[in-house]
């Protein structure tokens, strides 16, 4: 889960032959009359910690949610599923927040976000009522799909969550959103990359996948539609000698950056 913070600057449009190879391929694989996938082994890049112009030869971008998606690719919206942003607790009713025994809020340390309390049904379906919402907003800017983050929360806070209750709520935004005519793809979590009758999901984005020896397991259950963000060089390395020639991989720096800032990384295959 690289930082989460939105920049924006203006973007061109990709090539009209990058365009007109992402529509074939839509066009050539449609999942329903409703929703498209990302097309399988394409040139993908992970913006989500600031938009950017595309790089040559990219057709897939994901992106925050509040920023627009770029002119001609198949543009992928990134929500904050199952943690608040930082310093976001206020924006949630106190209740949907999980909290210790004592009443303490319990955070994702590593990146300051408040963790949301999955443990009943009508606390799922609250909070699914508002990232909805947000769901709402990525389709009314023209994202073909959203990500939800966070879908393993429940594998760092095992004393208080379990999978049962992550593939619960995100069935809830699998739904809502195919009824906005997008896409969903799993966010991580390969234990649950076998539960698509339970969960709904469509494709995959994972972190680090060639770095974990996961990239195997998510092109099995996603029909190769899985998109690689690997954070190193190794990494890199691993998921293209492995899945280069079937898989979307990109090598981001770990705060995905826009190009132009320093510390920005960005490589592929």
């Amino acid at each position: 889960m690289p930082f989460r913070t939105t920049t924006h600057r203006s973007f061109a449009a990709v090539t009209a032959a990058a365009a007109a190879v992402l529509l074939t391929a839509c066009a050539a694989t449609p999942p329903s009359d409703q929703f498209a996938l990302p097309p399988a082994h394409s040139g993908f890049d992970y913006q989500i910690g600031g938009a950017y112009e595309p790089p040559a030869g990219v057709t897939i971008i994901s992106r925050d949610r509040t920023a627009a998606p770029a002119p001609g690719a198949y543009n992928i919206c990134y929500v904050n599923a199952f943690q608040a942003q930082p310093d976001a607790e206020g924006d949630w009713d106190p209740d949907l927040l999980l909290r210790t025994a004592g009443g303490e809020i319990v955070y994702d340390d590593e990146w300051n976000e408040a963790v949301l309390d999955l443990r009943t049904a009508t606390k799922r379906e609250r909070i699914a009522a508002k990232v909805n919402t947000w769901i709402d907003g990525c389709a009314d800017k023209g994202y073909q799909a959203v990500e939800p983050d966070n879908l393993d929360t429940y594998e760092r806070f095992p004393k208080y969550l379990d999978a049962q209750q992550a593939k619960s709520f995100i069935g809830l935004l699998t739904e809502h959103a195919h009824g906005k005519g997008l896409a969903v793809g799993q966010k991580n979590t390969v234990d649950l990359a076998g539960a698509r009758d339970e969960t709904g999901l469509d494709f995959a984005v994972t972190e680090e996948c060639g770095t974990y020896d996961e990239c195997g397991d998510y092109a099995a259950a996603y029909d190769d539609r899985v998109l690689v963000v690997e954070y190193t060089a190794k990494g890199l390395a691993k998921a293209c000698a492995g899945w280069g020639g079937r898989l979307s991989i990109v090598r981001r720096d770990l705060d995905v950056l826009p190009a132009g800032s320093s510390g920005y990384v960005r490589q592929t295959c």
